[in-house]
């Protein structure tokens, strides 16, 4: 299921990654801790990337409890990895390991995601086994987008170039690029009948978060010039003018509508 992702790996995947990260987790903190995060819990995060949201975890949950954060990028993971060493966080793990072969059975207090299902072929299934992996009573959290709410202002041909192409190359590819309206359905689907549904869009005037567009644009450049659907120079040239725009002062760019969602596995 997990064979399909877009978005390139290793470090440069890493370096996007934060920057998202960095711009996401005070929502996601509000989040985790209206799923019931507390001390002691043992948490899995499946589609780990480079940790971030595994290592606030492991922060939250304390040194009596534990984190396992799973990936497919070794590279990623091994970063993931080294930083746990660097932050002294002695509480977090990561192996590698694809959604598919997740076997675990009740055995974490919260299962999480973010920015896996819209990747993935089956949705339901990695949903499904994310469940079968909680413990009776746990939580099942997830965070995912829903890409057609993405915006720039003033609008930029540039921007919605990069929009159409993001969606286009995930949509090739089998998955949903705009599933955060799905989710309430998906975990109803699979037996999680009252699922609380919360909505994060952050917005940006300066910063690295500004960046992220045209960021993932080169990060799914091989992506999008092996089929044909643009070349590496127009690549390059709309880089280049969401740069400029991004630049300037009076501009704002949206992340895509992040859809919170969570419910508690029935005993």
């Amino acid at each position: 299921m997990t064979t399909n992702y877009a978005i390139r790996g290793g470090e440069e995947g890493r370096a996007r990654l934060r920057v998202i990260a960095q711009a996401l987790w005070p929502t996601t903190e509000r989040l985790l801790i209206a799923a019931g995060i507390a001390p002691g819990m043992r948490c899995l995060d499946v589609g780990s990337g480079g940790g971030d949201v595994s290592f606030a975890m492991a922060r939250l949950v304390g040194s009596l409890g534990a984190v396992v954060g799973i990936d497919l990028d070794e590279t990623k993971l091994q970063l993931a990895r080294d930083e746990a060493v660097r932050e002294g966080l002695r509480n977090v793990d990561f192996g590698k390991s694809n959604v598919d072969d997740l076997a675990d059975e009740s055995a974490y207090d919260l299962v999480y995601s973010r920015f896996l299902l819209s990747h993935l072929r089956d949705p339901a299934a990695a949903l499904r086994r994310m469940l079968h992996a909680a413990k009776p009573g746990g939580a099942i959290v997830v965070e995912d987008i829903d890409h057609s709410g993405v915006f720039c202002y003033p609008p930029s041909p540039a921007f919605a170039r990069y929009v159409h192409l993001y969606n286009e190359v995930v949509r090739r590819r089998g998955a949903d690029p705009e599933i955060g309206p799905r989710l309430p359905g998906l975990f109803r689907d699979i037996g999680l009948p009252d699922p609380r549904v919360t909505l994060a869009q952050p917005v940006f005037t300066k910063g690295d978060g500004k960046r992220v567009p045209q960021i993932t644009l080169d990060n799914i450049r091989a992506a999008v010039v092996a089929p044909g659907l643009a070349t590496d120079a127009e690549i390059v040239e709309l880089i280049a003018e969401m740069d400029a725009f991004a630049d300037d002062p009076e501009t704002l760019v949206g992340f895509p509508r992040i859809y919170q969602v969570w419910a508690t596995k029935q005993p």
